[in-house]
Order: structure tokens, then sequence, then C-alpha cells
């Protein structure tokens, strides 16, 4: 592989890409400064459907509205300077044979892809990072390679200790340093994890038929900056391999037989101009867009059926009643669903820094829409107090970034007690596990003294838990820690009114004697 300007350009933001993943962690500090959202504020896909989706516009997007008028200038440079999984590609393409592509990837199927998508956002539905490449790259590294590469390295040093026996202690300050820099903050696994990989996997697999057949094919990203591309001044000629000489067939990305790429496959890499011996190859600016010469490829049809079917597809998914909706529990700050759905781009990087291991990638609890975004799992972790990790390295701020003060009177959902599993209730018996650990500082959940009769008939004084609603924001640590395996004595329910805990209600002081008749909340 020569090491062209594109090619080390390829690879600096690959690196660039890895660093800023390992970045977006928790190392000990309660401010992310640099995160792997970059990639996504400079994504023209996520900005494209985001404002459609979400009908408005965000400064944190700048950079995709830059990138995109820079392709409209340039060309589809991103493709082949930037982009990290068509770096991936590159570098694994050189080791896979090459098959004749079916005929059903070759055509309007991407321009199909990309107005299906742009119609269901058109319907409020951003299903955008789903098919984003910088989201599929991502996806498969936090919820499959990285974890892998944790627990791969632990159970690694774990070993290596039992074999150096007493002189294990010399590598302490290696393990330490690769701890604190590299490895992942804390061990966690992830649903989707496998069908994440797999999808990376197929898109590898497609370089079976041709050098970045995902890109050319398929990528909603790459056929939107295509469109972009054929506004370039920017041309290359000649538009065919040279008969007597052939040299940048063989090295274009993207040639298609002997034809060389128009102005939007071509990825100007200008590997072409480098390898041509003798000068023909030149890339010109150009006064005519020739627009005759390159008639736009998608049909009407194509077109206005895409649009048409993503505008279907967003009303058929939506199966899920609002009921149930009300009941999923977000990340702190997501007041409203559909608007949430809107602005997600499904990276996956809010799951990656949670520090508590709250927050999952949802299956279908959300619907099929759903597939991919945050949900908080109470009893698998619970939402920090203090922390506001999640809107820091959220890329449109589906997760808004709350200061802390803020962010700790967010409502994310309201605690109830089950009162068939709860011990008080259930077996008569003293707890307060879910009291002592709540984190609000008036305690949302208190105990009152009762005068009760046990499960053998004798009277007993308790302490019978309940919960302050008004003070309550369904951070779940509650419903994490109850001592009842399986199924929790009190569980933690999205609710409809997400107001945030009121300043004046929260300063009120703690009643005296936990729950007497001078409890203001009894």
């Amino acid at each position: 592989m020569k090491h062209t300007p594109a090619r080390i350009s390829q690879l600096l933001f690959l690196l660039l890409f890895l660093v800023l993943f390992v970045a977006t962690d928790y190392r000990g500090n309660d401010e992310i400064p640099a995160a792997v959202n970059s990639f996504f504020r400079a994504d023209p896909l996520v900005l494209t459907m985001y404002l459609p989706a979400a009908k408005s516009f965000t400064l944190l997007l700048l950079p995709a509205l830059l990138v995109l008028i820079l392709t409209m200038i340039l060309g589809r440079f991103f493709c082949g300077w930037l982009c990290p999984l068509g770096t991936v590609l590159d570098l694994v393409t050189v080791r896979i044979a090459k098959r004749h592509p079916p005929s059903w990837l070759i055509g309007n199927l991407k321009y199909l892809l990309l107005f299906s998508l742009l119609g269901a956002a058109l319907a409020g539905l951003n299903l955008a990072g789903i098919f984003d490449p910088m989201a599929i790259l991502l996806r498969a590294v936090t919820f499959f390679a990285y974890p892998l590469l944790g627990d791969g390295a632990r159970s690694g040093w774990v070993g290596l200790y039992r074999v150096m026996g007493d002189s294990r202690d010399h590598l302490a300050p290696g393990y330490a340093l690769f701890r604190d820099y590299l490895l992942p903050f804390r061990e966690s696994s992830y649903p989707l994890a496998v069908s994440s990989t797999l999808l990376l996997l197929v898109i590898i697999f497609l370089e079976h038929y041709g050098s970045r057949s995902w890109c050319r094919y398929l990528c909603p990203l790459g056929t939107l900056l295509g469109l972009a591309s054929r506004l370039s001044p920017v041309r290359r000629t000649p538009d065919r391999v040279c008969n007597d000489c052939g040299h940048c067939g063989k090295v274009c990305p993207t040639v298609d037989d002997r034809k060389m790429p128009d102005g939007e496959e071509c990825l100007r890499c200008f590997a072409c101009d480098r390898v041509c011996g003798s000068g023909r190859v030149r890339f010109r600016l150009t006064t005519s867009l020739h627009l005759r010469a390159r008639p736009y490829l998608p049909a009407r049809r194509v077109l206005l059926g895409g649009i048409a079917g993503g505008l279907l597809f967003a009303r058929g998914l939506r199966w899920k009643s609002a009921q149930a909706r009300e009941r999923l529990l977000r990340p702190p700050g997501v007041r409203d669903e559909v608007e949430f759905l809107a602005k997600c781009v499904r990276c996956g990087e809010c799951m990656k820094v949670c520090l508590r291991s709250a927050l999952y990638p949802a299956t279908f609890q959300a619907g099929i829409e759903g597939v991919y975004t945050p949900l908080l799992i109470p009893r698998l972790g619970y939402c920090e107090y203090h922390c506001t990790l999640c809107g820091q390295v959220c890329p449109t701020g589906a997760i808004p970034n709350l200061p802390k003060g803020e962010k700790e009177r967010e409502v994310m959902g309201k605690a109830v007690l089950d009162k068939n599993h709860c011990l008080p209730f259930a077996r008569k018996s003293n707890c307060m596990v879910c009291e002592e650990h709540c984190p609000i500082p008036q305690k949302a959940i208190r105990s009152r003294t009762v005068e009760t009769v046990d499960l053998n008939g004798r009277r007993i004084t308790l302490m019978e838990p309940y919960v302050v609603e008004e003070l309550c924001n369904g951070c779940g640590i509650c419903e994490h820690v109850c001592p009842l395996e399986g199924r929790s004595g009190i569980e933690v329910f999205g609710v409809k009114d997400k107001t945030p805990i009121a300043v004046a209600v929260a300063e009120k002081p703690a009643a005296k004697g936990k729950g007497g008749d001078d409890d203001p909340y009894r």
C-alpha cells in the first residue's frame, strides 16, 4: 500500500477516530473535552436527516454544513480522505478476491435507500444512524470490539501475574498505564452487539464485488455526497482508462470496468494522476457543470417512490402506543419521545460513558424505529446523580448537555413500590435499602413507623417505605439495589410529565421522625 497524501490523510483520520473513541470514556474527570462525536457533527447525512426530522437547526452540526458546501466545490473528498469506515475498507480490500457484482446491487438501490431515509425524516423519524457509515463502525467497536478488548486484556494480565509469581509487582505500573488510558472504564456487555458486528462484516464482505462496493452501491452518506459533488466545477479528464497504459484503472478504488468514475463517484484521491506516466490525467476547474453530459441518474419514480415509501414506512413502524412509550426510561433531559427519535443518531456513545451501566441499546421496547436508541434499565444499572457525561458526548443534542445542577433536577421517571414483592409489605420484615441509597438530599424514599401484624399473627412495629413522588427523579438506584432476586420490590416507570423537580420543593428540609405526624409528605 503506497502512502499517498490521500492514504496518509485516511490513516491519520482513522487514528484520530480511534483516539477520540478511547478518550470518550470516564477517565476520572467529570468533563470530556474531546469526543468522537466530532465525526458525527461533520457528517452531512446526519445534518440532512436532522433538519426535516427535528424541524430545526443546531449549531452542533455546523461542521456538517461546511463539509457539504466544500463537497459542492471540491467534489466527494470526504469519502477518499476522511471517512474512517472507508479507510477500514481500503485496508482490507487488498486481501479479498473480486467477483462481478450482482445486478440488484448496481443501479438505483442507493438512491432508493437515501430518499427512503429522507421520506422517513419528513415524517419525523430519523433513521440515518442505522445506515450511517460512522455509526455502523462506532457501534461495532463500542458494543463488541472494545468490551472484548477490555475482557481479553484483563484476563491476559491475570494470567501474566500468575506466571510472573513474585516478580509480578514490576508489572503494576504498566498495567496501571494501560488501564487508565486505553482499557474501558468498566466491564460491560450489550444487547445487539452481535448484530452490530455482523452488519460491519457484511459491508466488508461486499468488497468481494469490488473495492468500496458499500460506498458505491449502498452507502447513503456516499450517495448524498455524490449528488452534491455533481455541482463541483472540478472535473477529471479523460473519462476512460487509456488502452495503452491502464495504470489509473488499477489504482482507482471506484473504477467501473474501463470507465473512470464521474464527478459523482470519484473520491478525489488523485491516485490516477500520480500513476499516469504520460501526463494525460488532469483535474481541471471548469466553468460548466456539464449536467447534460451527466444526466441525473435516479428516475423520477425512484425519487418520488423512495420518499413516499419512507413516509409510509415511518408511519407503519409506529405500532407502539403512546402509553407504552411513556413508560420508557430515557436518559436525563429527554422529555419528548418524538423529538428524541428525530434527533438521536444511534451512535451508542451515551451507553459507553454511562458510569453505572444504566444505558443499553433498545431492541424493540420502543418499536422498530427505536432500535439502538438508549434505554435506562434500572435493574442493570442506575443514573449517577451528579453525572452529566451522556449529554456531553451526544453529537446532536438528543440528550441535552445540562449543567450538573439542572441535570440533578431532571425527571426520567417515578419510582413505584410493588407491595406484592417489597419486603416490609410482603414479608413484614424491615428493609430500608432503597431509602439509604436514594441520592436526593431530601430523600425521595422515606419510611414511617406503623403498627401491623406479621406473618405469624404477632403485632410488630415496622418501618414502612413510601415514595415522595414530587422529589423522585427516576434515577433507578432504588430498583438497582433492591436485595430481592429477580423482580425488584420497587420499580421505576417512565412518566408523561417530566417537569424538572422544582427548586422550592427540593429545598424543603427532610421531615423529622421519618414519617411521623410532622411529615408534610405523609
